[in-house]
């Protein structure tokens, strides 16, 4: 049995560069997203993080090395980011692997002071809170799947179409839901990496 919803409202007619528009623009709008990570006693963790970068579909984030996201992302890579858009009911989900990072070049580059109050002065001289400081790390996120939901009505009119639906019996499907496949992330995991 499937869902009439999603069948409903899945646009599968998309270009792989349509679909990763419509991320993007979602993605501009909603600057900070959720991340999830298992726990070693098998819990769900979330915690909202601003991606630092987009390079390609790979997200990357600062994070302190010392927090239990550390442990629990080396003990189990896989994750999901999620982002959602109250203003237009857009979402995303990403789905993929995390690998923490020592990259103090990297760092240096997604480095904005504002960083900086994450992570606080300890006050001995080492752990200044800066880039420089060992308890920053990166994590690189190489999304496996990215679903997400692009709303094509206002609030007004989704809630319209939801009554209606309502109503009417019919399934609502005030948007689109959109899929960027493991073999589309290849692809374009391959149009990125190709030398010029």
């Amino acid at each position: 049995m499937s869902d009439p919803y999603v069948e409903k409202a899945t646009n599968d007619k998309l270009t792989p560069q349509q679909k990763i528009d419509g991320l993007k623009e979602i993605l501009e709008i909603t600057k900070t997203g959720m991340l999830t990570t298992r726990g070693t006693n098998g819990e769900l963790h979330s915690r909202a993080m601003a991606p630092a970068s987009l390079d390609g579909l790979h997200f990357t984030f600062i994070l302190n090395n010392q927090s239990h996201k550390t442990d629990e992302m080396e003990s189990d890579p896989h994750v999901n980011v999620s982002f959602f858009d109250p203003g237009s009911n857009h979402w995303v989900s990403v789905s993929g692997t995390a690998k923490v990072l020592q990259d103090k070049k990297r760092t240096k580059e997604l480095w904005s002071p504002f960083v900086s109050a994450w992570f606080g002065d300890l006050g001995d001289g080492v752990h200044k809170g800066n880039e420089e400081d060992p308890r920053v790390s990166l994590v690189d996120i190489t999304p496996s799947e990215i679903r997400y939901w692009y709303s094509k009505r206002t609030k007004i009119g989704s809630a319209v179409e939801i009554a209606a639906s309502a109503i009417t019996g019919k399934v609502a499907s005030p948007g689109e839901l959109r899929t960027i496949t493991p073999q589309e992330l290849a692809l374009v995991e391959g149009l990125h990496i190709s030398p010029h």
